[in-house]
């Protein structure tokens, strides 16, 4: 008997190791088509913990989720634009172009379109995960977190639907946000403009600005690389509307950098720092611009194809910057797009207030609720907003009223079915972390 239940039970984690395994080996290798060193750096930074790991494999999430009949989704050809990639360290603080510091979402590579439920999904299980690693593990607690946070996202989406506020004029500031969040807006306003600059640059002996050498994660590039983004660079001044244009001197290239390290499900992707002159003033001047590669959504491999998206968004830079100004109430003014050969990037200012929430104040339940109801909010917004394009014809609905129709009836039963699922699914992701390690110990790393 003993033998057929370990057989039972060894069946079923190898029969998951090799989805993983496969899912790996697809997305990893033949469609992102990372190096075996950039895969190896990848894996370390996954390998750190369970919401780690559940960072960088986005595609077994969608995996496993797009095969699931959940009772609340919107019917495809009512989808939203969704961020592609929620988890609680998607949201941060910066400033935005009128000059508030604001409190939002903050990452964009994988917008696409689709059912709202994959950003509240990927979401919940992520503030469990969250919670977990910041020592809130009952799970009564984890389910109170996971209760206020969609609480908050069915309020507001109810707030936009009845036209009692306008997502497009609702932010975080330091005034509507508490605990966290409004430390953390309060730390960034002690900052100047020129904290980034002065961060990542010197002025070198001939009192000219150049990036920091010296500095960790920033990389001389070849002169190859340097060429091709300096010969490309007219590309993305062509995509900067002509409004927010300040003219070719002030894009002046004056120095490039690659960047390492940064991210977990983007390791591996190209990423420099750009300088450039900006305006002359006494105190500040030059501006560091990002230049970031980007890869078509991973929810795209995984969700019905929708060709109306595709054929407006061809070019993934494109794609990225549509989703940022869908979402963020204030757009950065250098957001831009370009391609180098067959790599599209998209660009985008280095603000100097972008600031994550610290995890010294997470330590607690009532900290990490405080942060999760204003993330509700946010995550309802950025989904109400989106259909901006609504006068261009991609969304010919609002997707706060869709969203309004599937939750209203049954209120109750969206939470309980969420809570059940999030319960789940984040211990499958701690079992996967686990076939994860082993993976990487029995096979990676002894063939790669």
């Amino acid at each position: 008997m003993r033998n057929i239940q370990s057989k039972v039970r060894e069946t079923n984690r190898l029969l998951r190791q090799k989805s993983l395994h496969t899912i790996l080996e697809q997305l990893d290798n033949q469609v992102m088509e990372l190096t075996k060193k950039d895969r190896r750096k990848k894996y370390n930074k996954m390998k750190q913990d369970a919401y780690s790991f559940f960072r960088g494999s986005a595609y077994l999430f969608y995996y496993d989720l797009t095969k699931i009949p959940f009772s609340f989704h919107t019917k495809e050809e009512k989808s939203t634009w969704i961020m592609g990639d929620m988890h609680f360290d998607n949201f941060s603080s910066f400033q935005d172009e009128a000059g508030n510091l604001v409190f939002d979402v903050d990452d964009f590579d994988e917008g696409y379109l689709g059912s709202y439920l994959y950003d509240v999904l990927r979401m919940v299980v992520s503030i469990r995960l969250l919670a977990e690693q910041q020592g809130v593990t009952e799970q009564d607690d984890q389910d109170e977190l996971v209760i206020s946070f969609l609480n908050t996202y069915r309020k507001q989406i109810k707030k936009f639907a009845k036209r009692e506020e306008d997502p497009t004029q609702l932010h975080f500031t330091r005034d509507n946000t508490k605990g966290p969040i409004k430390k953390t807006l309060e730390k960034l306003g002690e900052r100047k403009d020129t904290h980034e600059l002065h961060k990542q640059t010197i002025l070198n002996e001939q009192r000219e600005r150049e990036f920091n050498r010296d500095k960790e994660k920033l990389e001389e590039v070849t002169t190859r690389e340097y060429k091709e983004i300096t010969r490309n660079w007219h590309n993305y001044l062509d995509s900067l509307p002509t409004d927010l244009y300040k003219g070719e001197q002030h894009y002046q290239i004056k120095d490039i950098v690659k960047k390492t390290g940064s991210g977990v499900a983007s390791t591996g992707l190209k990423r420099y720092y750009v300088l450039i002159e900006g305006v002359h003033s006494e105190d500040h001047d030059d501006v560091i611009l990002e230049v970031k590669e980007a890869r078509p959504a991973v929810p795209a491999y995984f969700l019905p194809y929708n060709e109306m998206f595709w054929s407006k968004y061809p070019h993934q830079g494109e794609r990225v910057v549509a989703t940022q100004k869908a979402m963020h109430h204030q757009a950065d003014a250098y957001l831009g797009y370009f391609s180098i050969g067959k790599r599209e990037f998209y660009v985008r200012e280095r603000c100097a207030y972008d600031k994550d929430i610290s995890l010294k104040h997470l330590s607690e339940l009532k900290p990490i609720k405080q942060s999760v109801k204003i993330m509700g909010k946010i995550a309802a917004k950025i989904h109400a907003r989106a259909d901006q394009d609504i006068q261009e014809d991609l969304l010919d609905y609002h997707s706060e009223d869709e969203i309004h129709n599937m939750i209203k009836e049954n209120k109750d039963a969206f939470i309980h079915e969420l809570v059940l699922w999030s319960r789940f699914y984040k211990e499958q992701v701690e079992k996967d972390y686990a076939l994860f390690l082993d993976w990487l110990k029995t096979y990676y790393y002894k063939n790669n």
